[in-house]
Formats: structure tokens, C-alpha cells, sequence
């Protein structure tokens, strides 16, 4: 081997033996960058772990951490297709908040207060022998101009219809195959019967005695913020079954129903409602009468109805009790021009000394209706019976009557 041939040889070897250690020394460079970066993240983030972990996401924290969010695009979608319904309407409030109590019964507003709790509504209670109103609760909603009285209509349906001889208690119609009298009819809240009364009365004479029973007037003598109901000019454009067994067309206030309700509980007197506002005023209180009203003769028709609602039928929830019985009427539907669902109870007790006039009206959403309102009306009931109100005597009040001249009676004022 020549000199050249041992120098190519002897830098071949060379090369070999230090590629071993230029590959180990930059695979353990690499190596080392790649255990220090993992270290020090790992590092980092057990320094901060521990405060986090100790502290529990609380359920207000993620509404609110939820709330500022930024909405995904179907979210916003989602949010403005988003169409209104009565059912979502609010059901409960503080509906004592701005009432002006100076001259009510203390004693019955009360009961009439613990009754209603937190619903979003009203209780009106009414002594039927002089028209004075006991207790307003919740006076923004009872003196507005109305709602749709939903069911309660078929007092006055009911009332009309045997006024005019067209049916009696013992009158038996067939609706959908069913066999019904007038006492079932007012106790499960019929609605083709009643439909079918206002079909064969008509408009005229529908409208001429719901006006004769203070429907679309002010019901009392000078209540301040009082509006008057509403009673339609013409057959709504739902029909006159409409109007006679949902009320459509018509728009009733509470204080109405409790003149309505006063009638029929004291034999016919239909009184203006008056509301002291003092001490004094209830010292000097005077009964008014409107109208007398001759639906005597029919009271007893209406009656076993009325409290067959309480018994087995719609207003189950008021509690019967034969001892102290309560009759009433209740509604339920859905009023378009507030708009909102309603729940109503028009009622009145037969015992006692003291009878009274309740009528409950609510308003809002889920779990309001009529079945409900009959409940918390039967609560105001027995609230005051436990502290044996309806025995005990009431103070009296003049008994003189002052007619405002414009009276009249349903048998000498015609049918036109």
C-alpha cells in the first residue's frame, strides 16, 4: 500500500469513529432541551393549581359566567324567533305593595292577604247587605277596566235564560249526546249549554241583562281610579256561544262581579260598592242602592249549582264544608287584550251573621286558573272562620237607604 492509499484509509477510520459521538452529543442536546421545557410548564402551572382547586365553581357563578358569554349565532337566532305566550307570563308579585288600607277591615284583609300569598292578584271582599267593600287587595288590578270573565259569564247566561223562560232548573239539554240540567251545567262549567242558552236568547237580550246586572258600569259610588267594564255594541265576531259561555266580547272588573255576586247572595239588591277610606267614613257610612233587581224567584234555581261547583265540580279546591257552605262560579281562559291567562272566582258564603262576597281574580302564566282562585277564595274563608268571624256581631251601620233616582226593576223594564 502506497503512502496515498494509507492516508485515504486512515481519514476514513477517523471519520468513523467520531460520527458515534457527534450523533450521541446532539441527541442528548436534544434530548435535554426537550426534559427542561415540560418541567418548567409543569412547574408553573402546579404553583398556581392548588388555588383554583380549592375553590368550587358555585351554580350563580356559572349563570354568570353563562350570562356574559358571548351567544353563539344560533343562540341569537334562537332568541329573536323566541314568540310570546300567556303561559310565560309572571304569576307571582307582591300584589300588596301600593294599597291604601285606612278604611278596611283589618280583620278580613288579613285573611284575604294570607289567602292570596304570592299570586299575582286580587281578592275583593264584599259585605252583599250594604255593598261596603271590606278589603281590596291588590287595588291597581280590581279597579282596571276589566278582563274577559271567562266562565263566570254563565251566571248571567243562566240567570238570563230563566228570566226569559227559556230554560229551568229542571230543563234537560242534550249537547254532544249528553243529557245536562242547569245544576251539572253551572257545576262542571258546561260550555256547549251555555253556548246554547246565548245562541237561542240572542244578543239583545244578552246584552240587556248583563247591563241590568252592573256589567260594563262602574260598580261603585265614587271609588277613586274606579274603570267601568266593557260590554261589546254588537255580536262579537266569535259568536254569540262564544259570548254566553267564555265571555268574549265582554270585559268584566272584580268589583262588578262582587255587585253581581251581592245580588244574588242577598236576595236581589243590586248596591253601588262603596269603599271608606277612613275611620270616619266607615262611622259614617250609608247603604246606596242601584237597582233592585227581580231575580228572586231564580236565586234558588242558581244555587244548588253554585255550590254543587264547590261540592264536585269545578271549584272542588275551595273545600266544601257542609257546616259553612260556599257557592261560587269560577273562569278560566286566556284574556287577548291584556294580554295574560286568568283565573276567576266569584263566591259567596251562606252562614252565619256576617255573609260575605269573595271574588279572587288572577293573572300571569303557568298555574293560574279558575280551580286556583276557588282555593285561595275558600282560604279566605276559613282563615276568618278560625277566629270565628262569621258568629260574632258587626257594628252596625245606618240602615237607610238612599236611592240615586235611577233604579228600575227586570220585570217593568222590558224586553226590547
Amino acid at each position: 500500500m502506497n503512502l496515498a492509499n494509507a492516508n485515504r484509509v486512515f481519514g476514513l477510520l477517523l471519520v468513523l469513529c467520531l460520527m458515534p459521538c457527534v450523533a450521541f452529543g446532539a441527541t442528548h442536546k436534544k434530548k435535554g432541551s426537550t426534559h427542561k421545557a415540560p418541567a418548567q410548564t409543569t412547574a408553573k402551572k402546579n404553583a398556581a393549581a392548588p388555588r383554583v382547586a380549592a375553590v368550587p365553581v358555585s351554580h350563580s357563578a356559572r349563570l354568570v359566567a353563562s350570562t356574559h358569554a358571548p351567544a353563539s349565532h344560533n343562540a341569537r337566532l334562537k332568541t329573536s324567533r323566541k314568540v310570546w305566550s300567556p303561559w310565560s307570563e309572571p304569576t307571582f308579585a307582591d300584589s300588596t305593595s301600593s294599597d291604601f288600607i285606612d278604611g278596611e277591615d283589618l280583620s278580613v284583609r288579613r285573611a284575604a292577604v294570607e289567602a292570596l300569598g304570592p299570586y299575582n292578584g286580587t281578592v275583593v271582599v264584599t259585605d252583599p247587605n250594604n255593598g261596603r267593600i271590606l278589603t281590596m287587595v291588590n287595588q291597581k288590578l280590581a279597579l282596571k277596566s276589566g278582563f274577559q270573565p271567562c266562565s263566570t259569564i254563565k251566571v248571567v247566561a243562566a240567570l238570563a235564560g230563566l228570566s226569559e223562560g227559556l230554560i229551568s232548573r229542571d230543563t234537560i239539554v242534550r249537547v254532544y249526546g249528553a243529557r245536562m240540567g242547569l245544576t251539572d251545567a253551572l257545576a262542571h262549567s258546561n260550555n256547549p249549554y251555555f253556548a246554547r242558552v246565548g245562541e237561542h236568547l240572542g244578543f239583545e237580550k244578552v246584552s240587556y241583562y248583563a247591563k241590568l246586572f252592573g256589567l260594563g258600569e262602574r260598580a261603585g259610588l265614587n271609588i277613586p281610579g274606579e274603570e267601568p267594564g266593557v260590554l261589546p255594541d254588537s255580536t262579537p265576531s266569535l259568536g254569540m256561544g262564544m259570548m254566553t259561555s267564555f265571555g268574549s266580547g265582554i270585559y268584566l272588573t272584580p268589583l262588578e262581579l262582587s255587585g253581581l255576586m251581592s245580588a244574588i247572595a242577598n236576595g236581589g239588591t243590586l248596591y253601588y260598592l262603596q269603599y271608606p277610606q277612613s275611620r270616619a267614613d266607615i262611622t259614617g257610612f250609608t247603604p246606596r242602592v242601584k237597582r233592585h233587581l227581580d231575580i228572586g224567584p231564580w236565586i234558588p234555581q242558581i244555587k244548588p249549582g253554585m255550590m254543587g261547583a264547590v261540592e264536585y265540580g269545578t271549584a272542588r279546591r275551595a273545600n266544601y264544608d257542609p257546616n259553612e257552605p260556599i257557592l261560587g262560579k269560577t273562569g278560566t281562559c286566556t284574556d287577548s287584550r291584556s294580554p295574560t291567562h286568568l283565573g276567576w272566582f266569584g263566591s259567596f258564603n251562606d252562614v252565619g251573621k256576617n255573609k260575605l262576597v269573595v271574588v279572587v281574580l288572577l293573572t300571569g302564566g303557568k298555574g293560574v286558573n279558575g280551580p286556583v282562585a276557588s282555593g285561595i277564595a275558600g282560604q279566605v274563608y276559613r282563615n276568618l272562620s278560625a277566629v270565628n268571624y262569621f258568629q260574632q256581631d258587626r257594628p252596625d251601620t245606618p240602615l237607610a237607604l238612599v236611592s240615586t233616582g235611577n233604579c228600575c226593576n227586570a220585570s217593568s223594564a222590558g224586553i226590547e
